[in-house]
């Protein structure tokens, strides 16, 4: 867990000020749990940890385009998570909780 509140904490500073700017911390954070949620999705399809960035960006994912420097912070924590806990845990509800408390 205290890893997780690291990756939450790096992946909130790690975006541009521009592309917060203008959001809600309640915003951001839903923005940042989409793409937790965007990379257990992919993890569950077998992309590969490398592709995993090319492969949502080419979905059009439904967050600001300032928000895409955050899925290379997530992804590694992503896959280095139990696979069975991938099947049945909400990443993304635990990780907007721990943005919230920033």
């Amino acid at each position: 867990m205290k890893r997780m509140l690291m990756i939450a904490t790096l992946a909130t500073v790690g975006l541009s000020s521009a592309a917060t700017a203008a959001d809600t911390k309640e915003q951001s954070c839903a923005y940042q749990a989409a793409i937790v949620s965007a990379v257990q999705a992919a993890r569950l399809d077998g992309v590969k940890e490398q592709k995993v960035s090319e492969t949502i960006l080419a979905g059009a994912p439904n967050w600001p385009e300032g928000y895409n420097a955050a899925i290379p912070i997530i992804t590694p924590w992503v896959y280095e998570q139990a696979r069975k806990d991938l099947k049945t845990k909400d990443f993304s509800a635990a990780w907007s909780e721990l943005c919230l408390q920033q």
